[in-house]
């Protein structure tokens, strides 16, 4: 699009690795420097930004409910200083829960790992937990905020039969990624994951929106506010691609046969 780090645009950078402390302090620095545009990932970051302007053009990605979390008016008309791309509705966890028990039907308990600090976690939890009855699932919370936590309740959860995993989406997620997957190989526990690349990195299986493609829509909307745009006239899109990965390795590990009607609906298999 014609932009230029260090010639002619300026790209500031800062990385919180999911600590809220960090989070807060680091989006008073970035509004300090009263920046044309921020763009930002997730509920964890977006609100913080919100709380610490509401001048500053914001643009988000993966955000699963912008209007729950007041972060804009309503999806065709945001009518603030933010706009962006949501993640999933929260309705999508019942897809997951679906997805574990048609890849590993013995499973009948399943621990599902949220961030219990942003309305996603709690919202995609619910939505899990609705679709249980009726594949036969019971489930339960686990909390993703330090690993220590994460490594005491899956071990907990583990001690009995018939378990499997599901992990939600969030910044912590993906800084406890690979604590999360050596656990659920560890255990021997199917696990359904939010995002491609948790698969690559030794999942079972992911399915979700593809998330290289909001950051390339994305950089449509910061290109749109630099040349003069406001986000408040720039709707909140949904995403327009999803895609399922599966890690057939990982499956031989866990002595589960992919069936099929699985396999058939991957957009790519990783051997």
């Amino acid at each position: 699009m014609g932009w230029t780090d260090g010639r002619n645009v300026r790209i500031d950078e800062r990385w919180s690795a999911g600590n809220a402390a960090d989070t807060r302090k680091f989006a008073e620095e970035l509004v300090a420097l009263d920046p044309d545009v921020i763009l930002t990932s997730g509920a964890a970051a977006a609100g913080p930004l919100l709380q610490a302007t509401r001048n500053v053009p914001i643009v988000f990605v993966l955000v699963a409910d912008p209007v729950g979390a007041g972060f804009v008016d309503s999806l065709p008309r945001p009518g603030g200083n933010a706009t962006g791309f949501t993640a999933i509705e929260y309705g999508f966890g019942g897809t997951w829960l679906e997805l574990l028990k048609e890849i590993a039907p013995g499973v009948t308990r399943a621990a599902v790992l949220r961030d219990p600090a942003t309305s996603a976690g709690i919202g995609l939890f619910g939505a899990i937990q609705s679709a249980a009855s009726s594949v036969g699932v019971e489930v339960s919370p686990v909390n993703v905020r330090e690993a220590a936590e994460i490594e005491r309740a899956m071990a907990a959860f583990a001690r009995a039969s018939n378990g499997g995993l599901i992990l939600t989406p969030g910044g912590l997620a993906f800084v406890h990624r690979d604590l999360i997957i050596t656990l659920a190989a560890r255990y021997k526990l199917p696990a359904v994951y939010f995002e491609r690349s948790f698969a690559a990195a030794g999942g079972l299986i992911s399915k979700g929106p593809d998330s290289i493609d909001q950051y390339r829509r994305a950089a449509g909307y910061v290109d749109r506010i630099l040349k003069g745009e406001k986000p408040a006239d720039l709707p909140v899109q949904a995403p327009t691609k999803y895609e399922t990965v599966i890690n057939l390795k990982t499956a031989r590990a866990l002595g589960l046969t992919v069936p099929p009607s699985v396999l058939v609906r991957a957009d790519e298999l990783i051997e």
